[in-house]
Parts: C-alpha cells; structure tokens; sequence
C-alpha cells in the first residue's frame, strides 16, 4: 500500500553479487546510501521488509559499502526506535567498532546520536569500549582521534560522574599526550567539560582528585610539553572555580 511491490523488489535485488557483475560495480553501495530513506518510506512496521538486505550489506565485502551504513546507524536507529535498534541494529554496530578505520571513524563521527537513543543499561554496556577508539589501523591518523575527544565532550552528558571517572577521565588523559597538537587542544576542552560535569553534579570529590592528577601530571612534568599543556588547560578556562587550589 505504501510503494509497488516489483519497485520494492528491484531495490531488494541490489544486493544480489549478479547485479554489481551486469549492472553497476558500485550498486550495493547505492542501496545501502538509500537505505534509510526507504525505511523511512516503509516505516517501522514494515522493517522486516528490509532487515535482511540491511544484514547482508553489513556484512558486505566491500568496505566502502559496510562505511556507508556506518555513517548512517544513528538515522536508521530513529526511523526503528529503541526495540528494533537494539535488536536488530546493535549487533550491527558492534561490528562496525571492530572493522575497518573507514569504517569505525562512520559510527564514531556520530556516536554520540547512536548511543543516546539506547536505554541507559545498554549503552553503559559501551563505556569500556570507547577506549578502544584510541587506537587505530594508523597511528597518523591524528583526525580519528580528534573527531573522538569531539564525541567524548558530548557524551558526558549520557553518563554519571563516577563513570565519566572511572573510564572517560583516562581517555581524556591520553587525548591530552597526544602527538599531534590539533589533537591535545581538543582534548584540553575535554578535560574542562569533564570537570565542569563533576562540580554540575556536586561530584566535587571527584573533581578535586581530577585536578590533583592533572597537577602531578602536567604541572610536574619533566617535559616542557607537558608544563605547556597544563598552561593550555588553564587558559580554556577549566580552572575557573579552583583556582585557589593551585595560585
């Protein structure tokens, strides 16, 4: 009722190997770029109509098509809602997490949207996993690791402060080291952010002992990069309501 069967059945047929040898090399590519639109179309009532071409482009061999659905996860997660995304599209972008840079740097770039639509105890679940995120296939690959310290200053928002501490504080710490200067700068605003959650949420104990940490670390450090850094998060202004602590 919704569009023509043979209509539905031509884009269904995408994904057939046959199609991309006959019609176009880069034609599951097309269909998993539409897909989200047509779930649209179709609505969630309809997904079963759709599901197992979404699975069999996931897993398809080429990258750029499996990149392609990563970039739009978070999209389709809004379309399904919370039942269809955590079963039908989690499993999905577990494995997304493990493939490829080109492929993880799509979920990552929009983490934030994905994981927010989760229930609080599943997305939990994926506090351990964002560290992960710190290594990559390339070492130079520095933007990987900024668009992460950018994800990270949003999620703060979907976590408690005692699990901002015990796993994005070490991120943030790492972020701050890095080697590339694009990267720390961010990573500098991540840490206020971090902060700044702490004393929103009255967790001042636990603010306190991030900046202790943050003083012996960089503060004291025997590298000038360091005692630089530690300037640099000072002047984004994180330091603002403990100044006495260290003036």
């Amino acid at each position: 009722d919704i569009i023509p069967q043979p209509l539905l059945d031509q884009y269904l047929s995408m994904t057939d190997p046959a199609r991309a040898q006959t019609v176009d090399t880069e034609i599951a590519k097309h269909c998993a770029y539409s897909l989200p639109g047509v779930a649209l179309t179709l609505g969630r009532q309809n997904w079963h109509c759709l599901k197992d071409t979404y699975e069999t482009l996931a897993s398809d061999v080429q990258w750029k098509v499996r990149r392609t659905l990563a970039f739009s996860i978070h999209e389709l997660a809004v379309i399904l809602g919370d039942q269809l995304t955590a079963a039908d599209l989690v499993p999905i972008f577990n494995g997304f997490l493990k493939d490829l840079d080109e492929v993880r740097i799509g979920v990552l770039k929009h983490l934030y949207d994905f994981l927010k639509l989760l229930h609080a105890d599943k997305r939990r679940e994926y506090l351990y996993q964002l560290q992960e995120f710190v290594v990559t296939d390339n070492s130079r690959n520095w933007r990987f690791r900024y668009e992460l310290a950018e994800q990270l200053i949003l999620i703060l928002e979907l976590y408690n402060p005692n699990d901002v501490y015990d796993y994005l504080r070490h991120i943030a710490l790492t972020l701050c080291s890095d080697k590339v200067s694009e990267v720390r700068w961010i990573s500098f605003k991540l840490v206020g952010a971090i902060l700044q959650k702490f004393y929103a949420n009255n967790a001042n104990a636990l603010g306190l002992n991030f900046i202790n940490e943050l003083v012996v670390r960089f503060r004291h450090c025997s590298k000038w990069v360091g005692r630089q850094a530690f300037a640099f998060i000072c002047q984004v202004g994180m330091f603002s309501l403990c100044v006495s602590v260290w003036a």
